[in-house]
């Protein structure tokens, strides 16, 4: 439960935000790499993109089901 809110506040701390990236961040450093390693454009499914798509809208109903199951399994096998 933890993750899933501490994952999305992170996310936001890096610069990824629902108003976009925000100017001079960690998330603006990643996204000018991205760039020119793409020749002026971020791809579609990157680090970059995913991330800002979180940062934007949180994580899918989807997304959430399967970090529930995850970490559910991973904290009942380290227990």
């Amino acid at each position: 439960g933890l993750a899933l809110i501490g994952l999305p506040v992170c996310i936001g701390a890096l610069g990824f935000t629902g108003a976009g990236i925000a100017a001079g961040s960690v998330a603006a450093k990643m996204m000018s790499a991205a760039a020119i390693a793409n020749g002026g454009g971020v791809a579609a499914g990157s680090a970059v993109a995913v991330l800002q798509s979180i940062g934007a809208a949180g994580f899918s109903l989807g997304a959430k089901v399967g970090l529930t199951a995850a970490l559910g399994s991973a904290g009942a096998a380290s227990g």
